[in-house]
C-alpha cells in the first residue's frame, strides 16, 4: 500500500511541475502581448484553466475584444461538463465541491480516472497542486517576460499534451477506451489547422457520440459467443430423440 501511495505522490509531483514550468510560457507570453505583470498570476489564480487562459491572452494580444477571449474561453472549458458528470463522488457536497469544481483540470481529472482505488486523494492532490503550481509559474514567467523577446521558442507549450499523454497511456490499453480516444485523435488534429487553439479539443469529445457503435463493433465474438450455446442445445435434442426411439421400439417388442 505504501508504494503505492509513493507512486501516486511521485507521478503528481511530477506532473504539477511540469504544469508549472508550463506556466512560465504563460506569463511571458501575456506581458509580451502587453498585459500587465498583475494580470496572468489573477487568471491563473481565479481562473485556473490554462488552454483557456492561453486563448484568451492569444485574442486579447491580437488585439480582439475582451468579451470575445471570455466567450471563447468559456467555449473551451465546456468540457468540464463531462468531467463534473464522471466525478461525482470525488467532489464531495458544500464547500468541498465549490472548491473541487475550482481545482478541476485535465490533470486532476484524467488521475482520478486511472486511479479508481485513490481517485479522491488523486484528484484532490493534484488539483490543489495545479493551483500553487500554476500562478507561481505565471508569476515567474511574468517576471522574465521583459527579458526573453520569444517564449515560444523554448517550446514549452508542448509539455501540456506531452504529459496528459503520458497519464492516459495506461488507459489506452483497453480496446473500449482505444477506439473513441484514436477517433477524438483523429478529430483533433482535422479541426487544428481550421480552428482557433482549444477549440479541437472541444471538437474531439463528438467522439463520445460514437462510443454506442464503436463498442457495438467489438461486440462480434461476444456474439459468436452466444450463437454457440444454440448450437449445443441442438445435440440436448438427441436423447430425447433416442428416448422415444426406444419407446417404441419397447412397444414393437410388446
Amino acid at each position: 500500500m505504501r508504494s503505492i501511495w509513493r507512486t501516486v505522490d511521485r507521478d503528481i509531483a511530477l506532473v504539477c511541475l511540469a504544469v508549472g514550468v508550463t506556466s512560465v510560457s504563460y506569463g511571458a507570453v501575456s506581458v509580451a502581448s502587453g498585459l500587465p505583470f498583475w494580470f496572468p498570476v489573477v487568471m491563473g489564480t481565479l481562473v485556473l484553466a490554462g488552454s483557456s487562459e492561453f486563448l484568451f491572452v492569444g485574442i486579447v494580444g491580437a488585439g480582439g475584444s475582451p468579451v470575445a477571449g471570455a466567450l471563447a474561453g468559456l467555449l473551451v472549458n465546456a468540457r468540464h461538463l463531462p468531467y463534473g458528470l464522471a466525478l461525482p463522488d470525488v467532489l464531495g457536497r458544500g464547500w468541498r465541491r465549490a472548491l473541487g469544481v475550482h481545482v478541476m483540470n485535465d490533470e486532476s481529472v484524467v488521475f482520478a480516472l486511472t486511479r479508481k482505488e485513490n481517485a479522491a486523494r488523486s484528484y484532490w492532490t493534484s488539483g490543489i497542486g495545479v493551483l500553487v503550481c500554476w500562478p507561481l509559474g505565471a508569476l515567474l514567467g511574468a517576471a522574465l517576460g521583459s527579458t526573453v523577446s520569444d517564449p515560444n521558442a523554448f517550446g514549452l507549450d508542448a509539455m501540456f499534451p506531452v504529459v496528459i499523454l503520458a497519464l492516459i497511456l495506461p488507459s489506452l490499453r483497453d480496446r473500449v477506451a482505444r477506439r473513441p480516444a484514436l477517433l477524438g485523435a483523429v478529430i483533433a488534429l482535422v479541426c487544428a489547422p481550421l480552428l482557433p487553439t482549444g477549440l479541437p479539443l472541444l471538437a474531439s469529445l463528438a467522439a463520445l457520440a460514437a462510443v454506442p457503435l464503436l463498442g457495438g463493433l467489438g461486440t462480434s465474438p461476444s456474439a459468436s459467443a452466444d450463437a454457440s450455446p444454440s448450437a449445443d442445445a441442438r445435440p440436448s435434442a438427441g436423447p430425447s430423440a433416442g428416448t422415444s426411439g426406444d419407446a417404441e421400439s419397447e412397444r414393437g417388442r410388446a
